[in-house]
C-alpha cells in the first residue's frame, strides 16, 4: 500500500497491456505505519529496532523500565514492567505468527513485561521483520525486532541490571493497496492461473525479484504457448501481512478450482543469490537452496526431471497443506487440486538488506524455463 508497492503494481500492469491482457485493480486495505522514532537505549548503547506490526506505539517519549533478558532456555519469571529482550534461537525467521515468536512473547507479557524486544539470531546478523496478521495487533504492548549484531551492548546492560528506554514513535493507520489481475478470457475448458506476491518488508529484492521476473517471462509466453486456453494473472499486495492480498483474491475474486487446470505460484525465495558463510561474507554464484517446490502429486515425475540439477527445487514435494507456505497454504486451503508452486526463504529474507545484490537473474530465467515446459507439458496432457 505504500509509494514503492504501488508504483510496482502500476510498471506490471503495464507490462501485462503490452502482453494483450485486461488488467483490473482488486482493491483492499492494509495496516500501515510511517516511523518518526524507532530506538532502543541503555546509556551509551544505541541501536535502532524494527517496530511489530502491527504496531502498538509507545508514548512520546518512550517507555524507561529495567531491562531483562530471556532465552530460549530461561525458566519462567516475572518480569515487573521490564523491557524484555528475548534471544531467539538461530534460524531463518520470517512471521511473528509462528509458535516460537508468539507464545514466547505473549509469556513474557503475560508475566509482567511492558515491552518485548526480539533478536532475531540467524545468518544475516540482521534485524528480520516478521510477518503478522492484517485485522489486530498480535500483541497488546509495544514489541519489535533488533539486529543480532546491534543486541550485545544492551544485553550486556541488561545483565549489569541497567534501565533502557524503548521509543516506537510514528503515524499509523489503514490505507488501500491493490492486487493487480490480468485476464484473456479467449478459449473455455480449464485454465491457468499464475500468480506471485509483489510486496515485502524494505526493498525485498532477494525475496520477490526472482518471482515477479519468472511470472513475467510466463505471462509473455502463456497467449502463445497455451492458444485457447483461459489466463488469469495475479500479482499481490499485502503478503507481509499473513498472505492478505491474496487470501481475500481467493475468496472474493478467483477462478473457480473446477475452472482452473493449474494454479502456479512463485512465491518467496524463486531464484536468490546465496551467500557464503565461511569467513567475509560474500554473495556465490549460485542460487540459494533454501527453497521448495510442491506440485500436486501427478506432476512430481515431470517436474523432477524438469528441475533437475536446480538446487532446492530438484527437492519436488508432493502437495501437502500441512508442509506447505505463504499463499500456496491459502491456495491449497481453498479446494485447488492441481498446483505448482514455490517457497522459501533465503539468507537476507526480510533484512533491510535484502538490494539487488541478493538476486541471481540465471537461476530466475532457469525456473522461468522449467515452470513453462510444466505447464506445456499439463495443459497437453
Amino acid at each position: 500500500g505504500g509509494p514503492g508497492d504501488t508504483a510496482c503494481g502500476d510498471w506490471l500492469a503495464t507490462e501485462l497491456q503490452a502482453a494483450g491482457y485486461a488488467v483490473r485493480r482488486h482493491v483492499f486495505e492494509v495496516p500501515f505505519f510511517e516511523a518518526a522514532e524507532t530506538t532502543l537505549t541503555a546509556g551509551d548503547a544505541r541501536a535502532e529496532v524494527i517496530p511489530q506490526a502491527i504496531v502498538v506505539p509507545t508514548p512520546t517519549e518512550g517507555i524507561e523500565a529495567p531491562l531483562a533478558v530471556r532465552t530460549a532456555w530461561t525458566p519462567d519469571q516475572t518480569y515487573d514492567g521490564a523491557i524484555v529482550l528475548v534471544v531467539l534461537p538461530y534460524r531463518r525467521w520470517s512471521t511473528a505468527v509462528a509458535d516460537e515468536p508468539r507464545k514466547t512473547v505473549q509469556a513474557v507479557l503475560t508475566a509482567g513485561a511492558s515491552a518485548v524486544v526480539l533478536v532475531t539470531t540467524g545468518p544475516s546478523g540482521q534485524a528480520l521483520a516478521l510477518n503478522a496478521p492484517a485485522d489486530r495487533p498480535l500483541f497488546d504492548r509495544p514489541v519489535a525486532v533488533i539486529a543480532p549484531r546491534d543486541a550485545g551492548p544492551l544485553l550486556a546492560a541488561a545483565a549489569r541490571g541497567e534501565r533502557g528506554r524503548l521509543t516506537i514513535t510514528g503515524r499509523s493507520g489503514r490505507r488501500p493497496a491493490f492486487n493487480l489481475v490480468g485476464e484473456r478470457r479467449a478459449g473455455a475448458g480449464p485454465g491457468l492461473v499464475l500468480s506471485t506476491p509483489r510486496s515485502g518488508w524494505f526493498d525485498c529484492a532477494g525475496e520477490r525479484g526472482g518471482g515477479v521476473a519468472a511470472w513475467l517471462a510466463l505471462a509473455r509466453w502463456a497467449p502463445q504457448g497455451l492458444p485457447g486456453r483461459p489466463l488469469t494473472l495475479l500479482a499481490t499486495s499485502g503478503h507481509e501481512y499473513e498472505s492478505h492480498g491474496g487470501e481475500v483474491f481467493l475468496g472474493a475474486e478467483a477462478p473457480p478450482p473446477r475452472n482452473t487446470g493449474l494454479w502456479v505460484h512463485l512465491g518467496a525465495n524463486v531464484a536468490a543469490r546465496d551467500w557464503a558463510e565461511i569467513g567475509p561474507a560474500r554473495p556465490l554464484p549460485s542460487p540459494d537452496p533454501q527453497r521448495v517446490l510442491m506440485v500436486s502429486a501427478p506432476l512430481v515425475p515431470a517436474a523432477r526431471r524438469l528441475f533437475a540439477g536446480q538446487p532446492g527445487l530438484e527437492n519436488v514435494l508432493a502437495a501437502d497443506p500441512a508442509r506447505s507456505a505463504g499463499e500456496l497454504s491459502n491456495i491449497l486451503a481453498h479446494g485447488y487440486g492441481e498446483v505448482a508452486g514455490v517457497f522459501g526463504v533465503h539468507r537476507l529474507h526480510h533484512a533491510q538488506g535484502d538490494d539487488l545484490a541478493c538476486t541471481h537473474p540465471q537461476g530466475a530465467l532457469m525456473a522461468a524455463e522449467a515452470f513453462r515446459d510444466l505447464i506445456a507439458e499439463r495443459f497437453s496432457a
